[in-house]
């Protein structure tokens, strides 16, 4: 299994947490695309790629509103020039990037359409865009790199779909039942095809000797992964307690501060709740709920490790705790 490490995109932090992610043994570091919210997530990149020599790096996630396919198609283009090769573009319908604009997420049927467009730019073709206008970004199809492969962040069928029909790889945000995420692994093994297919999942991930004090850490990441879910996604595979939590979340969900643990969203959320849709604990509990995880047959998981208003230093301290004591049981054959 993969491993990536998730952040949010802090000025003068992102570079130092790549650096960190490579020492600890990381497969990569995805960084949120949220420009309201973070800083600018291409220059935060360029400068992790900069300080790195292996890990790969790349949006978790951007999407086809804020930033049309051809700008983030030029952009991860050239991550991946400057990188040697080490870009991975997450790709979704959009969150907090539109909400923070008073808009919602791209319509699924506009999403496959993006996607198409995205690949095709990626692959330096010439691409007819949804206004009939053609485009090709010249300079793609001259690079001698690889193309940048596209990873697409979904929790419904229909974009689970899309990502497993055009994509490289599907990441999953679906929360860390194992009932709920056979049921997305199916839904995108089906769509597949038979075509080849990488498949993860986004993971609210903390390590603790107290479990009360991991489930604190991650209250508002596990808000942000589970509000989708609240958004019309099937419920197959959850338990009655996530569904209550799913729905409390729908009435109750603040977007002036979303991601925040300290939100009363977040802190309503019942123990239960949380415990059932992340994975946050002791280095055992922790490492036992991965491995059932990987055992689904996940390809990669993206760690997710804290609430935008957390403590740095009990982030790191968490991050820490993970890589010495569950990231190897991951990594192994």
């Amino acid at each position: 299994m993969h491993v990536f490490l998730h952040t949010f995109s802090f000025p003068r932090r992102t570079a130092a947490l790549a650096r960190q992610a490579e020492a600890w043994g990381f497969s990569g570091l995805l960084v949120a695309d949220s420009q309201n919210l973070n800083a600018d997530v291409w220059v935060e990149l360029a400068l992790a790629a900069a300080a790195t020599e292996r890990i790969l790096l790349g949006p978790g996630v951007t999407n086809p509103a804020t930033r049309h396919p051809a700008v983030t198609a030029s952009a991860a283009a050239t991550l991946q020039e400057e990188s040697g090769g080490r870009a991975l573009l997450g790709f979704g319908r959009g969150d907090s990037a539109l909400t923070q604009l008073g808009r919602g997420p791209v319509p699924a049927a506009a999403f496959e359409r993006a996607l198409i467009e995205l690949q095709g730019l990626l692959r330096g073709e010439q691409v007819e865009l949804d206004d009939g206008a053609r485009s090709q970004i010249g300079w793609i199809a001259a690079s001698e790199q690889p193309k940048v492969p596209v990873a697409v962040a979904a929790t419904g069928p229909h974009v689970i779909a899309s990502g497993a029909r055009h994509a490289e790889a599907v990441d999953f945000t679906v929360g860390a039942e194992p009932d709920h995420l056979r049921w997305a692994i199916e839904t995108a093994r089906a769509a597949a095809d038979g075509r080849p297919l990488s498949l993860g999942a986004y993971v609210n991930v903390a390590v603790h000797s107290d479990p009360a004090a991991a489930r604190d850490l991650v209250r508002g990441s596990t808000a942000i992964l589970a509000r989708f879910a609240a958004e019309g996604a099937p419920t197959d595979g959850l338990s009655d307690v996530t569904r209550r939590g799913i729905a409390q979340l729908a009435a109750d969900y603040d977007e002036a501060r979303h991601g925040q643990g300290a939100a009363p969203a977040a802190r309503q959320m019942e123990d239960a709740f949380v415990d059932r849709f992340a994975v946050c604990g002791t280095a055992e509990q922790v490492r036992e709920r991965l491995l059932e995880l990987r055992a689904l047959g996940l390809d990669r998981v993206v760690v997710v490790p804290g609430s935008l208003d957390a403590d740095p230093a009990a982030v790191t301290a968490s991050n820490e705790r993970f890589a010495a004591d569950v990231l190897p049981a991951l990594l192994e054959a």
